[in-house]
C-alpha cells in the first residue's frame, strides 16, 4: 500500500524522533544502579557471616554483633536506610550477590584476582593476615611440615585456595563455616587449622586447654566490601564512604573495639589506590 504524499514527511519525522529517543531510553536503563533501588526501597541488604567472631556473631541477647556488623550498621545509617542482615557463610557470600539475595557483602571478604573477575570490590577497610596455626607443641615452620597431616580449613576461602596450591602433601579437612571448624579443633578432631589470625583467640577460647598459636603466615589479604559488577554509582558511593570513615577514624575504632588491634588507615588507602 502506497502512503499518501502528505503523510510521508510526517512519518519520516516521527521515525527520526524515535531513532534519537530510543537509544537515550535504553541508555538510561543500562545506567540504572542498585544504589537507586536501595534508596527507593529505604533498605540495604548486607550479607554477613554471623559465625566468625569477632567479625560476625550473635551476642548474649542473640542479636547480631561484631566488627562487620558495626560497619554495616554505620554504612546503612550514613546512607539513610534500614539495614537488613542477610546471614551467609564463606561459600555463599559471592553467590548471594550473583543471585541478588544481597546488595553488598561485608563478611571477611578478601580481595583476590579470581574474585575480582566476578564481583567488584571497594577499597579495603582492614588488613587480614592468613595463618596456619596449631598447638604450641606442634613443630610447623614451612609448608612441607604439613605433609601427611590433617589441616582444617573453611571451604571456598582464600586459605583453602592457598593450601590446595601450596600444601599438596597435606590432608585438607574442609568445613562449611568457621564455627564448625572451631568446634572440630576444640574437640580434638584436628590439631592444625588455616584461618585468619584474628580468629585464633575466639577459637582457642572454646577449649583453653587447646590454645592455638600462629606457625606460618600464608599471606596478608585486604578485606573489602563486595558488590555485583557494573554498579558504578553504588561503587563510587561506598568507596567514598570507606575513605571518609578511614580518615575520620570511625572504621579504625570499630576494628580496635572488636579485635584489639590498631590498623593503619594510610596503608589501607594506599592499597586501595
Amino acid at each position: 500500500m502506497k502512503l499518501a504524499a502528505w503523510l510521508r514527511p510526517i512519518l519520516g519525522a516521527a521515525f527520526a524522533v524515535l531513532a534519537v529517543v530510543a537509544p537515550v531510553a535504553f541508555g538510561a536503563t543500562a545506567q540504572a544502579d542498585t544504589l537507586d533501588d536501595i534508596k527507593k526501597a529505604g533498605k540495604i541488604r548486607i550479607a554477613i557471616d554471623l559465625a566468625i567472631p569477632p567479625f560476625g556473631m550473635t551476642d548474649e541477647k542473640m542479636q547480631p554483633a561484631g566488627s562487620d556488623v558495626d560497619l554495616a550498621r554505620l554504612l546503612a545509617k550514613d546512607l539513610g536506610v534500614q539495614l537488613e542482615i542477610v546471614t551467609t557463610t564463606g561459600p555463599t557470600r559471592i553467590p548471594f550477590l550473583q543471585t541478588n539475595k544481597a546488595d553488598l557483602v561485608v563478611s571477611t571478604l578478601s580481595i583476590t584476582p579470581d574474585r575480582a573477575k566476578v564481583i567488584d570490590f571497594t577499597i579495603p577497610y582492614a588488613d587480614h593476615p592468613s595463618v596456619i596455626a596449631g598447638l604450641k607443641t606442634a613443630t610447623i615452620k614451612q609448608m612441607s611440615d604439613l605433609d601427611g597431616k590433617k589441616v582444617a580449613v573453611v571451604r571456598g576461602t582464600t586459605q583453602d585456595a592457598d593450601l590446595t596450591r601450596q600444601a599438596k602433601g597435606a590432608q585438607l579437612i574442609r568445613y562449611e563455616d568457621d564455627a564448625t571448624m572451631a568446634l572440630a579443633f576444640a574437640s580434638g578432631q584436628v590439631d592444625i587449622i588455616a584461618t585468619a589470625r584474628s580468629l585464633l583467640p575466639a577459637i582457642s577460647k572454646k577449649n583453653p586447654a587447646r590454645t592455638l598459636e600462629p606457625k606460618i603466615t600464608m599471606q596478608t589479604n585486604y578485606l573489602a566490601i563486595g558488590m555485583r559488577k557494573d554498579e558504578p554509582k553504588l561503587l563510587a558511593w561506598v568507596n567514598d564512604w570507606v575513605r571518609t570513615n578511614l580518615q575520620n577514624g570511625k572504621l579504625i575504632a570499630i576494628y580496635k573495639t572488636h579485635h584489639g588491634i590498631d590498623i593503619d588507615p594510610a596503608m589501607l588507602l594506599k592499597a586501595g589506590g
